[in-house]
């Protein structure tokens, strides 16, 4: 570990959230001993006024911008208004204010959403702007994707060192298992525990089964971020990954076993699969700044099984 973080002040936007629980953990380790999170109670970082206090009362050197409004492809579809707003203005006036004020470095948080529908498999950075997003979660992914072409253009014009990484589908602990917003493995988890509990015969899932995911270890991402904020200042995007990858069938069949759910698993095809395949080419990440997910699939998911059961409530 680098000293990087030791006297700089740190604020993390989304700090109090499921990635952030485990950035500020790592930042823990590297000893950082200013880490600000700005909660949504004091400061709305939507709207310009909220953003300015965070900066005047926080005064950051770096800013890691994890807060955004997220999930899964029926909470994409009920709001893909307010996602698109809601993301693109935090990232977007984060970043200027933060120009405006010479901070020393913005690491802005992408999402595997901003690739085209149809990328070839592994997604290679160089693919993000060969197509549409997949149309369920479009809006969020364009509203994140704006913040690379600010990124860039505030590099290319006022010399800002602004970064943007593009993080795959995240599980671990302390995930998010409410049914209206979570993402697909907790969904599942839920599902086939709640079933055990409940003496339930099956589960319904979306879609055909068909589709593909990877998906990388909460920890193992916050480890990548801030070896990227450590080490990297380059205009190219960066994907976050593990460079594995799963179809949801076989997804929800693991998780199945894991859990000891036998029930029988139903298919619903009037509901939407979402993107066809999503797998991340993560050469970048090992060659820019060292990074390579640690955590085994099974592993992860076994540890996540392990903290749903013990806090039910999510």
């Amino acid at each position: 570990m680098s000293d990087f973080f030791k006297n700089r002040r740190i604020v993390v936007t989304g700090g109090a959230g499921f990635l952030g629980s485990y950035v500020l953990q790592k930042l823990r380790e590297r000893e950082c001993e200013n880490i600000l999170v700005p909660e949504i109670e004091t400061y709305d970082l939507v709207q310009i006024e909220g953003i300015k206090r965070m900066y005047d009362d926080m005064k950051p050197d770096v800013v890691i911008h994890l807060a955004a409004v997220v999930g899964g492809i029926g909470a994409n579809r009920e709001h893909p208004g307010e996602f698109f707003y809601k993301n693109l203005m935090m990232g977007v006036q984060l970043i200027e204010e933060g120009r405006l004020r010479g901070i020393e470095k913005f690491v802005a948080i992408g999402t595997v959403c901003a690739y085209p529908k149809f990328t070839p498999v592994p997604f290679k950075e160089e693919d993000i702007w060969d197509g549409y997003p997949e149309e369920t979660n479009a809006p969020y992914g364009l509203a994140k994707k704006m913040l690379l072409v600010q990124s860039q253009s505030y590099r290319q014009e006022y010399g800002f060192n602004s970064i943007f990484l593009l993080p795959v589908n995240l599980y671990g602990p302390r995930d998010n298992f409410n049914p209206a917003s979570s993402h697909v493995i907790p969904a599942l988890i839920k599902k086939c525990v709640d079933a055990i509990d409940s003496g339930a015969d099956h589960i319904d899932c979306w879609g055909t089964g068909s589709a593909s995911r990877e998906f990388i270890y909460a920890e193992d991402a916050a480890e990548g971020i801030l070896l990227a904020a450590e080490h990297y200042n380059g205009e190219s995007p960066v994907n976050i990954g593990s460079g594995f990858e799963i179809t949801i069938k076989e997804l929800v069949e693991k998780i199945a076993e894991l859990t000891g759910f036998e029930g029988e698993i139903r298919w619903d095809s009037s509901q939407p699969d979402g993107q066809p395949r999503r797998c991340l080419d993560t050469s970048k990440a090992k060659e820019l700044f060292g990074f390579e997910a640690k955590t085994t699939f099974d592993e992860g998911l076994k540890n996540t099984i392990d903290w749903y059961r013990g806090n039910p409530a999510g």
